[in-house]
């Protein structure tokens, strides 16, 4: 599907969030709801003793269902029998070493496993998944957990250019692989259609689905939604009930968006979810989601992504990247950024400018053919405000290389972000010289971008205003020349208390 930039970098923003969202809640599993603004930081610990900024099994689950429908993206997002059991044999693998797995969903893997065994298979199918959890449902009358939710939104990538009604037909699916009470699987669709339609529009709308059920079960999940937007996420104690934990995200992205907007709504709203105590990382990741397909990959900060990371060793470009190429519904594109090793920049000229900052001498200010010279200029951690191929700078940790997406035009539709983005770059820049690093901060040709990153670090370094900052940083780099839109954003930020 062609993606408009906006688009792009919604569907590119919705593993990223949820992800952020399970590993912010991770080091509060099970606790009391926390009182109003109390921190909330990717701290890890917990129940499972989670590495700081490491998601758990609601990411775990969701990144086998974006591969498998990723591989099958000529089949527009199937849900056949072969594509999931793909996916159940990569969450069996996963279940013999996760920290976590959910009762119920370990339940049905054991079960599963049993199925096959007993005729006389080595491997699991879709069928045995199914089986079990009807199984399950059958005998204990309560499989309407969380564990089906919080993995659902890669699905709903895979069907952006299809009819809704399939979109929720496959949500009940892959539910019910696990999952296979109807509230669970509607909770899903309901859950998808919304994260569609906001990749697709911007607009944050879990209403969206509620045509696609029949009358009596949608004037119920009415009723649940209209509950949740007059409630606060601590008010759903029993939020391990799909219900619950749909009306607990549903209850943060609603209460925080009272008072912030974009990149601030989609933070408050994760820390909100969080608050809101019990499963925490669940409801997060669920809320996360959504966030992520309405506000983008950019609306994350930094401090999120930079240590994000998981099984089965991934990191937030990762989760990125398999966003943007399922959205795309084109497969994987080795020679297409974000997955191609290198960004070819080799028309382009001027690309070797370089100067130190005028403000601090421990940040350099580049083109992207300064990223030659890192050795020689003991440089340790990059702030790149362009496209870089996968490898992107091996000499460098992958916390200490931030990247931001921001294009040098003028047009609103480019840049869904473009002032969160560009002092989020700054503050990037300004934690790596806290850490005592020395910094690279780099565009294509360091006219635009880079200039404009830098005055904004160098007000915030010296207690000058942007505009003074950007003539000590022209007095230094030749050529720079920030676009209107950056003016914009410099001049804002002069006048913002």
């Amino acid at each position: 599907m062609k993606l408009t930039p906006l688009q792009n970098d919604r569907a590119a923003g919705v593993l990223v969030a949820l992800a952020a969202g399970d590993a912010l809640g991770a080091g509060y599993e099970f606790g009391a709801p926390l009182p109003d603004g109390a921190e909330v930081t990717m701290k890890g610990g917990g129940p499972f003793e989670f590495a700081p900024a490491e998601w758990t099994d609601d990411t775990s689950m969701a990144i086998p269902i974006a591969q498998v429908l990723l591989a099958a993206a000529s089949d527009a997002g199937t849900t056949s029998p072969a594509a999931l059991t793909m996916v159940v044999r990569a969450w069996t693998a996963w279940a013999a070493e996760a920290k976590d797995v959910g009762a119920q969903t370990s339940s049905v893997i054991a079960a599963a496993g049993r199925l096959a065994s007993d005729s006389g298979r080595s491997k699991v199918t879709a069928a045995d998944f199914s089986a079990a959890a009807a199984d399950f449902h059958a005998r204990t009358g309560r499989s309407a957990g969380n564990g089906s939710l919080m993995r659902t939104a890669p699905l709903a990538l895979a069907y952006l250019d299809r009819d809704p009604a399939e979109l929720m037909a496959a949500a009940g699916v892959l539910s019910a692989l696990t999952h296979a009470d109807p509230d669970a699987q509607e909770a899903c669709g309901l859950w998808c259609v919304a994260i569609r339609e906001a990749v697709l529009t911007g607009r944050l709308d879990v209403r969206a689905g509620l045509p696609l059920l029949f009358a009596e079960r949608a004037a119920l999940w009415l009723g649940r939604i209209e509950v949740a937007e007059r409630s606060r996420p601590r008010d759903f104690a029993r939020n391990g009930w799909v219900v619950e934990a749909f009306q607990g995200a549903w209850s943060a992205i609603h209460f925080a968006g009272l008072y912030a907007s974009g990149p601030a709504h989609l933070r408050a709203a994760l820390e909100e979810a969080v608050r809101g105590g019990r499963d925490t990382d669940t409801v997060a990741a669920i809320a996360g989601g959504l966030l992520g397909a309405a506000y983008g990959y950019t609306a994350v900060p930094f401090e999120w992504r930079r240590h994000l990371h998981g099984w089965p060793g991934l990191r937030a470009r990762d989760l990125m990247m398999l966003g943007m190429e399922l959205g795309r519904g084109e497969g994987r594109r080795p020679n297409s950024w974000p997955r191609a090793e290198r960004q070819d920049y080799s028309m382009w000229s001027r690309t070797d400018a370089l100067a130190q900052h005028p403000q601090d001498d421990g940040v350099w200010l580049g083109g992207v053919g300064s990223l030659g010279r890192l050795a020689e200029l003991e440089i340790d951690a990059v702030v790149s405000l362009c496209r870089l191929g996968a490898l992107g700078v091996p000499s460098v940790a992958p916390e200490d290389h931030a990247t931001f997406w921001v294009i040098d035009s003028l047009d609103e539709d480019d840049n869904a972000h473009p002032a969160f983005v560009l002092l989020d770059a700054a503050a990037a820049v300004e934690r790596f010289r806290a850490e005592g690093k020395t910094v690279l901060l780099h565009c294509v040709r360091a006219e635009s971008r880079t200039p404009t990153v830098a005055a904004l670090y160098g007000a915030a370094v010296v207690g000058t205003s942007p505009l003074e900052a950007l003539e000590d940083v022209r007095r230094v780099l030749r050529g720079a020349n920030p676009n209107d839109l950056f003016l914009k954003v410099l001049r804002n930020a002069q006048t913002t208390p």
